[in-house]
């Protein structure tokens, strides 16, 4: 079983809490010119009698007028695809409903992969992705911490990750956050 989700993030950081001198408050200083973004897909994969593993794909789209500021439907395939190598398994992936999951070029690719199996998350229910979970810790890390480069943040966010991929007391903790229960079927 997976959950799947995106998250992007760019140079001006998540606002967090800080510690200051009474009376002063602390700033942080960013440029206010559009400067690029950074999009990260990311998988929880869990396996009875395995450790929970953590996949990421990363993309950074340099500021442009025209170009896409996204991930597209072979980034979101290959690390299915990369996945479904760690765990040697059939997937049951579960996801929301961004449009490029839904898109039929999306349902193409899935149909060519009969270890596959996709459920689509309710609307407006992020609560049930326990990938929502990472991306919150990742950028609560980053809370505060202005980048100069876009390259630094794509640095920063990629230890972020690998240092949860070593972690996975932590993604179980994500995945029970959610709140759901995962039983295996009752036999009739």
């Amino acid at each position: 079983m997976c959950f799947e989700d995106e998250a992007g993030f760019t140079r001006r950081p998540p606002k967090g809490r800080a510690w200051g001198r009474r009376g002063i408050t602390p700033v942080v200083t960013v440029s206010g010119r559009r400067s690029g973004r950074l999009s990260v897909a990311g998988l929880i994969a869990m396996r009875p009698g395995s450790r929970t593993r953590l996949c990421h794909r990363l993309r950074t789209h340099p500021a442009g007028k025209g170009e896409r500021r996204s991930l597209g439907e072979r980034d979101f395939i290959a690390l299915i695809d990369g996945a479904h190598q760690l765990v040697r398994a059939p997937i049951m992936l579960v996801r929301d409903r961004l449009n490029t999951h839904v898109s039929r070029r999306m349902r193409e690719l899935i149909d060519q992969r009969e270890w596959l199996t996709v459920f689509l998350l309710p609307v407006y229910s992020p609560d049930l992705n326990a990938v929502e979970w990472v991306w919150a810790h990742v950028k609560r890390s980053l809370a505060n911490r202005a980048v100069v480069a876009l390259d630094r943040l794509e640095t920063l966010v990629r230890n972020r990750l690998k240092r949860l991929q070593y972690r996975p007391e932590t993604l179980d903790g994500f995945i029970a956050g959610t709140g759901l229960t995962l039983d295996e079927p009752a036999s009739p």
